[in-house]
């Protein structure tokens, strides 16, 4: 939202410097993106008058001119064809920086005349595009006055980001409001003259929805003026919309747009000599089309608010108007329209449609629904007075909203909400400042009903950062958190305390943390688990962004494949966040993903790098898991992945047959070419959510380690068992036949062959034998050997080789 100070003083009585105002407006939620102060270029441009005008005498096309400054005689050479003894124009001395043609003055030689300065033309003033000539100001204008004061342009022009719950202050009074409020000057009575129409119009107006459609507009007020004269604007008008970068098209186009950012009220004017009978807004149909004011021909998709004659549809309702109705020089009479369109059904059909307006841009924020009228009347007054014209009765179908409710106010919130000591009459003062309604508090607690421009309030957390954001954020006094003696990063709460674990061990193995969107394209979600079940955003900010991520993987691969082709090498990325199967609490889960791409390890003199493979990733997986507090002891390694996983290069960590805790492996080289990555990635999935919580602290201390005197002693099998039966069920069986004895397993070796049998193998391990009482004789030893053997035998079946 651009602003000129000249404009804001319009409704604010004002006096502060301009580096000052900026601050007072961040200060207020209205944050400055840029300030512009032209006068500080042309500080140094004059008016100035031209004495003599003589040929070049060595250039056909250039001219001698002798300038008077007011101040002293300067000789310039100028190649404006307009140039001639007596005129008044622009003056430029030497050392003075040209903003047009990006320049600074110096004493030259030009063709072998010495020439002084420069007459400038618009296009060099940051005017106009006109460059034919030089400025001609008229007999009427000062020699010696400063340029910047006979034009306006010592008029700084602010520009402030607007949050989508401010829309009041995308028009000049509400910043105003605002200023005021704050105790910046004092905001100026915005008076509105009513205007008794002479006759009635005779072009009617019907808002036409069915019981079962949504009415896109509610209300719709217009007036018919007849006798007006369009043509350029007066001077006072088109200087403001230049300030802030329109183009002046017209008197008639100019007023709507002028009202539109002075008071943040849209209105759009038709030529009513084009409108075929009578209007009406209504929803459009599919295969209806129209050419609008930006020349591009629109065809509907059906179910957009459009405004239509009896012939033909004249445009989309708050957004652009049509080329066949809209005013011209010629044009005499006008209907002037000042209506209510519903913002989601404006948002859905600019999107659609692909077009941005200042209208739609208000509109789908939030229009102030009690402005139709006195916008109308606004409207009129300024037709009236510089096109002249004769005004109908105003026509007024559909209905205001009615009065919104009270909100209650506790005055105690605003210090347990913002943290701000302010009594209940200084809260009532505010809120009243800013056009709020506020009963007397009784007892601490208010009836607070919001003004109809304030659309953005619903609840008694709104009053409070209204209260809070006028008294100044710079008040809240710095307060620091609680901390607990002896406790590090005691105000962090568990999960956040497990997630920082996480990630500061993922980065101590060298990989770099990623923050990607939680949103993908639906089809690389239905890659990596979405399925049918895509969670899909109704109001996506982007046609790649429609579906919220099943997994963070294909987001990480994406990073990677951008590294790679920025020929950035090894891509070693993680990212802890949020992946959501469904729309409900249990489908959102917080997982520590990551992935690794290319080879291990950097090139280096001593041999090329190995490629990654699994257990890579594998290891990743137990790194995270580890610091997240997982029981890494009971995990069981299970074959079965998810399918976006290669199989038999991937797994899962599990405490159990169906408490799965992580996933990991090579990511499937089909799903690597539907992305276009070239190469092959291993990634692994942590579900932190599904890891148990720890165990409250019992009375009891945790023993000491304990380590053994006596001699161990290691005995080798080999078992041959069933082809399904897996190492890790071998290791299972073998431990549990004497837990308190049996210290280390080791797999050796897995051996399969005609020898052993079909659908049959052989694996070999290690059994580390080690008591803490004494040393084991040779029968203990065989005793414990033969528990083993029975165990096996007992749970996998397996007999000894």
């Amino acid at each position: 939202m651009k602003f000129s100070v000249n404009w804001l003083k319009n409704h604010l009585d004002f006096d502060l410097p301009l580096e000052k105002l900026c601050e007072k407006l961040t200060n207020l939620g209205l944050e400055v993106e840029s300030s512009t102060d032209i006068s500080e270029f042309l500080k140094y441009f004059k008016v100035a008058e031209v004495l003599t005008a003589e040929k070049h005498p060595n250039a056909d096309r250039l001219k001698v001119c002798t300038v008077n400054t007011g101040t002293e005689v300067i000789q310039v050479v100028c190649g404006a064809p307009n140039a001639r003894a007596g005129m008044k124009g622009v003056f430029a001395p030497s050392g003075s920086y040209v903003p047009g043609s990006d320049i600074w003055l110096k004493p030259t030689s030009i063709r072998g005349v010495e020439s002084n300065g420069m007459l400038c033309s618009e296009r060099e003033m940051m005017l106009s595009e006109e460059h034919d000539g030089i400025i001609d100001l008229g007999d009427d204008a000062k020699v010696g006055t400063p340029f910047t004061e006979i034009t306006g342009l010592n008029d700084p022009v602010i520009e402030i980001a607007i949050t989508p719950n401010r829309q009041d202050c995308l028009g000049v009074r509400g910043i105003a409001r605002d200023m005021a409020a704050a105790g910046i000057g004092i905001l100026k009575v915005a008076e509105v003259k009513t205007h008794e129409g002479t006759f009635k119009s005779n072009i009617g107006i019907q808002l036409d929805f069915n019981i079962a459609e949504k009415p896109n507009c509610t209300q719709f007020v217009s007036r018919l003026i007849k006798g007006v004269k369009n043509g350029p604007s007066p001077e006072w008008l088109q200087r403001y919309l230049k300030s802030i970068g329109l183009k002046p098209i017209s008197k008639l186009v100019d007023i709507t747009n002028f009202v539109t950012f002075d008071r943040a009220r849209p209105l759009h004017v038709y030529d009513a000599a084009r409108i075929a009978g009578n209007i009406t807004v209504r929803n459009g149909v599919e295969g209806e089309s129209f050419k609008a004011l930006d020349e591009k021909i629109y065809t509907l998709k059906g179910g957009e608010c459009v405004i239509a004659d009896e012939k033909n549809v004249l445009g989309f309702g708050g957004i652009l108007g049509g080329e066949t109705t809209g005013v011209s020089k010629d044009t005499v009479d006008i209907i002037l329209e000042s209506a209510f369109f519903d913002p989601i059904s404006t948002a859905i059909t600019g999107r659609i449609h692909g077009i941005e307006s200042d209208a739609r841009y208000r509109f789908e924020r939030g229009v102030d629904p009690k402005s139709l009228i006195w916008g109308a009347e606004l409207a009129t007054s300024l037709i009236i007075e510089l096109c002249g014209g004769e005004a109908s009765d105003l026509i007024i179908v559909g209905k205001e909203p009615p009065e919104r409710p009270p909100i209650s106010f506790r005055s105690s919130r605003v210090k347990n909400l913002g943290g701000l000591e302010v009594s209940p009459k200084r809260s009532s003062e505010i809120l009243t400042s800013l056009g709020f309604k506020v009963a007397s508090f009784k007892e601490g607690i208010s009836e607070v009903i919001p003004p109809s421009w304030r659309v953005d309030i619903i609840g008694e957390a709104d009053l409070v950062e209204e209260v809070i954001r006028i008294e100044g954020y710079d008040n809240i006094p710095a307060v620091s958190l609680p901390r607990v003696s002896g406790v590090a990063n005691a105000t962090l709460t568990p999960s956040q305390k497990q997630t920082r674990a996480v990630k500061r061990a993922l980065a101590s193995a060298g990989m770099i943390e990623c923050i990607t969107w939680s949103f993908m394209q639906q089809n690389i979600a239905a890659l990596f688990g979405g399925g049918l079940n895509i969670l899909k955003i109704e109001n996506p900010i982007s046609s790649e962004l429609e579906a919220m991520r099943p997994s963070i993987l294909p987001n990480l691969i994406q990073n990677a494949k951008q590294n790679y082709n920025r020929n950035l090498g090894n891509s070693y990325l993680f990212e802890v966040g949020p992946q959501y199967s469904d729309d409900t609490p249990v489908g959102q889960k917080l997982m520590a993903s990551g992935i690794r791409a290319g080879e291990f390890g950097e090139r280096n003199w001593s041999g090329r790098n190995r490629p990654l493979d699994a257990y890579d990733a594998k290891a990743d997986a137990i790194k995270a898991l580890k610091a997240a507090g997982a029981p890494i002891k009971n995990l069981k390694v299970y074959i079965e992945s998810p399918e976006w996983y290669h199989p038999g290069r991937s797994g899962t960590l599990r405490l159990g047959p169906n408490q799965i805790l992580a996933s990991f492996g090579e990511i499937h080289p089909n799903i690597l070419k539907k992305l276009d990555f070239k190469g092959s990635v291993v990634g692994f999935e942590v579900n932190l959510g599904a890891i148990p919580k720890p165990r409250k602290n019992s009375s009891k201390t945790k023993a000491a380690l304990k380590t053994s005197d006596f001699q161990s002693v290691t005995r080798d099998f080999a078992f041959v068992v069933e082809d399904n039966v897996t190492s890790q069920d071998l290791k299972g069986a073998v431990k549990t036949a004497d837990k308190n004895n049996i210290i280390k397993l080791t797999i050796f070796d897995v051996f399969e062959g005609i020898i052993i049998g079909e659908e049959k193998k052989s694996i070999g391990v290690e059994v580390k034998l080690q008591s803490l009482h004494k040393t084991f004789t040779d029968d203990e030893i065989e005793e414990i050997s033969n528990k083993i053997v029975k165990n096996v035998n007992k749970i996998t079946g397996g007999t000894l080789r």
